[in-house]
């Protein structure tokens, strides 16, 4: 059994500034950092680190070589993803003395995916095979729907949650992975009971697995509903704690655990990722769970 996931990778430019460019302005940096970043890397990265086959899907410009040399050397299988002419998706982050911080977002590569072709290299998939993706790329639904209609089991962790997700083939989601705040959005509702009894009226055919941070997660489903606490943890730095337990729960849910084994095997993983910094780095491996 083999994750294909279809996802962003990204370049994370972080300066440190007294304080934030006001427009007109210029300002000496304190100093300079890159990182790997992007949904789809980190979760490919935990996959293969909880022990799963995984296969990433996606695109870079030439300046994001290095990006995937780290899914190689991470046992990624690399062999599908396309070096475009455009620029790498990348993010120019400012951080202040105080610690806040200010984004400029550029979707690069991540959005100009040739989606027939990607559509067509998921036909290697066999049928027990996990088909994954975020909402970092383009192509989002086209590629629902294609794993669905070959019979991949279809994970959807709809992050950034935009308005873009309420077209997506959502009924064809065999697991839908949100937090509470993509959770809100996408049911209009507030209490987390009220949540997932509406997604489940919405996505009736659909495992909803709704995190909830130091609250635990909740897993519904048409024939179970399920709580399961987190574990108590100093948090130094939450960054892919969510990208971990995802990689985590699939990986458990492949492996054939119970389904509440899997939600502890899971939020044992992101209880680790949080009391270290960074987000690649920070993701635990299978002997360590």
């Amino acid at each position: 059994m083999k994750v294909f996931n279809f996802g962003s990778m990204n370049i994370d430019h972080v300066y440190s500034m007294d304080k934030f460019v006001a427009p007109g302005e210029t300002l000496p940096s304190n100093s300079y950092s890159r990182f790997a970043g992007g949904k789809g890397l980190n979760q490919s990265i935990a996959l293969a680190r909880a022990g799963m086959p995984v296969s990433h899907l996606g695109s870079i410009g030439a300046d994001g070589v290095f990006l995937k040399e780290l899914l190689d050397t991470n046992n990624v299988d690399t062999s599908y993803i396309n070096t475009l002419d455009s620029a790498t998706g990348h993010a120019i982050i400012q951080v202040d003395s105080n610690g806040e911080n200010c984004i400029i977002l550029h979707g690069g590569a991540n959005l100009e995916n040739n989606e027939n072709e990607i559509c067509k290299l998921l036909e290697v998939a066999e049928k027990n095979d996990v088909f994954l993706t975020q909402n970092e790329t383009n192509g989002v639904g086209n590629l629902l729907n294609k794993a669905s209609d070959l019979g991949l089991t279809t994970v959807f962790n709809p992050a950034p949650m935009t308005t873009d997700v309420l077209s997506y083939p959502l009924d064809k989601v065999d697991y839908l992975i949100l937090n509470d705040s993509e959770a809100k959005m996408l049911s209009d509702k507030t209490n987390v009971d009220e949540i997932i009894n509406q997604l489940g009226r919405k996505y009736p055919l659909s495992t909803v697995v709704l995190t909830l941070g130091a609250s635990g997660v909740v897993y519904k489903n048409a024939s179970m509903h399920l709580h399961v606490d987190a574990i108590k943890t100093d948090v130094v730095d939450s960054t892919a704690a969510g990208d971990t337990f995802i990689a985590y729960f699939i990986s458990g849910i492949c492996k054939e655990l119970s389904v509440e084994d899997a939600l502890k095997f899971a939020c044992k993983a992101s209880s680790i990722c949080i009391t270290r910094h960074g987000a690649a780095v920070s993701i635990p491996a299978l002997g360590e769970i």
